[in-house]
């Protein structure tokens, strides 16, 4: 695909990886698209504005006010741009980005942008792996910034290990495959269920489970960057998730997540249930506080809706997608759940796999179909999210 056109905003950090960011703008130039960067104070050091302002054909800033005393101003920069780019994206302005400061033109344009930001990082392996890094990483994918992977190798220290910033023409490639996909699943609505539920004993306590959300928060940014128009049904999570394709539901219990699913499954085109929906509720919810009077409480629980079995008989057009978290017999019980719930497809994965299930950043999944069973190694959710997206659009 042709970048022609495309408005690509590179925000260049002070890494030794700024040399990089030449052979960037001149691929992106090569391809038509128009380039326009903005630095930080100290990447002036690593790579020259009058390089990158000759290979651009563009100006570029890096203060809040240029030599005539003009404001540069960082709100039209944002709005200008189809994507941006901060690359290399050191660990202070990742850290930056993430906790919202604005000290600089770079963190204020990061600010005001409101189209899809890439983020790939560049650092010392020990920075890349600190446990603050990698929360701040994880936020940012939250916010549905893009992040681009760094590489293993030689490091600037003379060390070798994770932490290089990926190359120019794998980026160029990542933002290419980006402006591919925004078409994938355009006019499609995909409804999707995440998080857990929330079951009332009386009005300060509730019995739930250990689920996060993150699965399915993955799958709708995925969805809604294949250009999806994503309704998310979420229990109550701790996650945040900002994108113009998504509509985000909240939601308490079970039965409250259910009357959502039921209200918007006729006009949906896929259904994704990765939420982890309690079983059971209180048969009654008690108007006070329980007091600890006894030594046993007696709680008597009935039978919540079984969402993914009710979607599954109702279902026309749709693809219906579910989850099974199994700890024993797991791709029998999974092939018995496609069958039982009337599924296209059963994502299964197991509490017995290290670095899977809840809260995890990653996941190891098998996919159970009619046709059989494809298993996956363990990855990061967000590719997760990708494979069950590439499985909706060749399935559709």
């Amino acid at each position: 695909m042709s970048l022609a056109g495309k408005k690509i905003l590179i925000g260049v950090c002070g890494g030794i990886a700024a040399y990089k960011i030449p052979l960037l703008v001149r691929l992106l130039k090569k391809n038509k698209a128009e380039v326009r960067v903005v630095m930080t104070a100290s990447a002036i050091e690593f790579v020259s504005p009058l390089t990158l302002s000759v290979l651009s054909e563009s100006k570029v800033l890096y203060e809040f006010q240029d030599e005539k005393h003009q404001w540069n101003n960082h709100v039209e920069l944002g709005l200008w741009a189809d994507v941006f780019l901060v690359a290399p994206a050191t660990a202070k302005t990742i850290s930056a980005m993430a906790h919202g400061y604005a000290d600089n033109l770079l963190l204020t344009t990061y600010l005001s942008a409101r189209c899809p930001v890439f983020v790939a990082p560049a650092m010392d392996l020990d920075m890349y792996s600190h446990l603050s890094t990698k929360k701040n990483l994880e936020k940012l994918a939250q916010f549905g910034n893009h992040i681009i992977e760094s590489t293993e190798g030689e490091l600037a220290s003379g060390l070798v290990g994770k932490g290089r910033m990926e190359e120019p023409e794998k980026i160029f490639l990542s933002l290419q495959k980006f402006f591919e996909n925004k078409e994938r699943l355009k006019g499609k609505k995909i409804l999707i269920t995440a998080g857990p539920t929330h079951e009332k004993i009386d009005p300060v306590r509730f019995f739930g489970n250990h689920s996060t959300g993150k699965m399915g928060y993955a799958i709708a940014k995925v969805a809604a960057d294949n250009g999806a128009e994503v309704k998310l049904i979420s229990g109550p999570v701790h996650l945040k998730l900002e994108h113009k394709n998504i509509e985000i539901i909240s939601v308490e219990s079970a039965l409250q997540m259910y009357d959502e699913v039921e209200r918007n499954f006729d006009s949906c085109d896929v259904a994704i249930m990765t939420a982890a929906v309690a079983d059971y509720r209180p048969e009654q919810v008690a108007a006070q506080k329980i007091k600890k009077e006894d030594e046993l409480l007696n709680l008597k629980l009935i039978k919540n809706p079984d969402i993914l079995k009710e979607m599954g008989k109702r279902k026309k057009h749709q693809l219906l997608i579910g989850f099974a978290l199994e700890t024993q017999n797991a791709v029998e019980n999974a092939q018995k759940k496609l069958t039982k719930k009337n599924a296209d497809l059963i994502v299964l994965n197991s509490l017995e796999n290290q670095g899977a299930g809840f809260a995890h950043a990653t996941n190891q999944v098998d996919f159970v179909t009619p046709e059989g069973v494809q298993h996956f190694d363990l990855k990061l959710k967000s590719e997760v999210a990708e494979d069950i997206i590439n499985f909706i659009i060749e399935n559709m």
